[in-house]
């Protein structure tokens, strides 16, 4: 599998450039701010969204002023989803380091967060780019609705495959997608060139978020064993969900007993975990997002091969077969 550092490589100076451009906007006249804006760029993760910014808008075009600022504004707005998303689940760890409300408090991290977004909103408003807004603000829209639409169905455990999708398709494919589209968009590319790209990336962030669901069955702790947290947090995801399919009546009644009174009982997560495995949902959720990817690469073969669209491959198979 390519590392990231190798499928950057068409972009890796707009990368380096990214990073700069992105400490600059996030530059404020507040003291606080800017030192916990520092610690936040000093905990970056993998950047895939700036990545698929400048990687779609090559594969259409010269890379400009406005690809960066679509590159940043989108990553103010993951940031900034991140810290809420903290702040919500209690969260003390983000990426091996302390989250803002651990080291800051609530009311300081959610602050930061609205920093985040009205400041993303300006980077573009400011130049005019209202296309770009309007594509992010769609998918921040869709992620709020999909964040909802899950803590809904937790409180009755009543999701099936089509609520799973809508819910990972909003809440995670649609940023993604985003991304796709606003790199096209900004070295001027067609409205059926955006809309191609946007399926594109909605094809790509399916399968990103099928493999996180996967990583609660398969990953291994300290322990040797899965971590079960979506278990835990009441989360009903593609595995579990075949699983329930599949189940006789008394296992279902179970292991919904457990998802809804249990989760907090390591025995009784740690038995759905295995059951789940045993019942093939582990195999299940892979073809799914096997699919997802195809459907990704059956829209990069319609553009002619070169080092952007290979890099774009290599993207869609590290997706499905990152390790974290």
């Amino acid at each position: 599998m390519e590392t990231l550092d190798q499928i950057k490589t068409p972009v890796k100076g707009e990368m380096e450039e990214f990073e700069k451009t992105f400490r600059k906007a996030l530059s404020s006249k507040v003291a606080m701010l800017d030192h916990i804006t520092h610690y936040l760029v000093r905990r970056k993760g993998k950047q895939l969204r700036p990545m698929l910014v400048f990687l779609t808008a090559k594969l259409h075009g010269d890379i400009n002023d406005t690809s960066h600022r679509g590159a940043a504004f989108l990553e103010m707005i993951h940031t900034a989803t991140l810290v809420h998303d903290d702040v919500v689940d209690d969260a003390n760890m983000r990426r091996g380091f302390f989250s803002l409300n651990a080291l800051w408090k609530n009311k300081i991290a959610v602050l930061v967060g609205d920093y985040l977004l009205a400041k993303g909103q300006l980077l573009v408003v400011d130049n005019g780019e209202y296309h770009i807004l309007g594509l992010v603000s769609e998918a921040v829209r869709k992620m709020s609705e999909g964040e909802l639409l899950q803590i809904e169905k937790a409180r009755r455990l009543d999701v099936d495959e089509k609520i799973y999708y809508q819910i990972i398709e909003h809440k995670t494919a649609s940023l993604i997608s985003a991304c796709c589209a606003v790199g096209a968009s900004s070295v001027g590319a067609s409205e059926e060139e955006i809309e191609l790209m946007r399926k594109f990336g909605s094809h790509l962030g399916m399968a990103f978020q099928i493999k996180d669901d996967l990583f609660d069955y398969q990953m291994v702790n300290k322990s040797g064993k899965p971590s079960g947290i979506d278990i835990k947090e009441q989360k009903m995801t593609l595995p579990l969900i075949y699983a329930l399919n599949k189940a006789k009546r008394s296992d279902k009644k179970r292991i919904i007993s457990t998802v809804k009174n249990h989760h907090d009982n390591p025995k009784r997560v740690a038995e759905v975990v295995e059951y789940v495995n045993a019942s093939g949902g582990i195999e299940y959720a892979e073809e799914a997002m096997y699919s997802y990817r195809s459907a990704a690469l059956e829209i990069l073969d319609s553009f002619d091969d070169s080092e952007v669209k290979s890099s774009l491959k290599k993207l869609a198979d590290y997706i499905i077969e990152r390790s974290k």
